[in-house]
């Protein structure tokens, strides 16, 4: 481990340590953080070995960052998917638009999903980056449906449960892929459920 880290200025040196957070994150994504290691990461951003250690103290410093900068692409997506709107005439197909958005969203990056959700339960820094992402797409979300007349009442709660639900029904599709699981009516079961959530917003 390497005390002696030096935060680059010029900008020749920003843009190597930003290459190699960008190609140490992906490789983590693609192999999994434990099958990815610093050789393998400065091979694929172009630099020595040496040069990593210049920047980073190890590739969980590359993990950190990469989250970050890059994490919400593939875990909050919706933070960054500006076009939702929750119009009440189209409710269910918005809904269904949602959970289609996140399922393959999940597809791209699998390998990700699986490694840092189990980071989540063991280390604080990845467990915070998640728990503050979570908070603020639930917040961008109820200030969606505010803006489109939606009451706010226990608002906040609601759309915490609508994206536990979607949530858990991605991670079924994705991840655990029961043969006996019939996933057009679990998503008709969770369409039913949110709606039953904001019933008094969509009469």
């Amino acid at each position: 481990m390497n005390d002696n880290i030096r935060e680059p200025k010029q900008k020749r040196a920003i843009e190597k340590k930003e290459k190699i957070i960008k190609a140490g994150f992906n490789l983590i994504c693609k192999n999994g953080y434990y099958n990815t290691n610093t050789a393998e990461i400065a091979k694929a951003a172009g630099v020595s070995t040496g040069i990593i250690y210049q920047y980073f103290k190890d590739k969980y410093d590359i993990l950190i960052l990469g989250l970050e900068k890059y994490g919400d692409d593939i875990f909050f997506p919706m933070l960054k998917n500006k076009s939702i709107e929750f119009n009440k005439k189209d409710f269910n197909d918005v809904i269904k638009n949602m959970i289609e958005y996140y399922i393959s969203n999940h597809k791209v990056s699998n390998v990700a999903h699986e490694e840092i959700m189990s980071m989540v339960h063991s280390d604080k820094k990845v467990a915070d980056y998640y728990y503050k992402r979570e908070l603020e797409m639930t917040n961008s979300i109820k200030e969606l449906l505010i803006s489109n007349g939606f009451k706010d009442d226990n608002l906040y709660e609601k759309v915490h449960i609508m994206v536990g639900l979607i949530d858990n029904l991605c991670h079924e599709v994705i991840f655990h892929k029961h043969n006996d699981m019939d996933y057009d009516v679990m998503m008709n079961l969770v369409i039913d459920n949110i709606n039953n959530l904001f019933k008094n917003d969509l009469v």
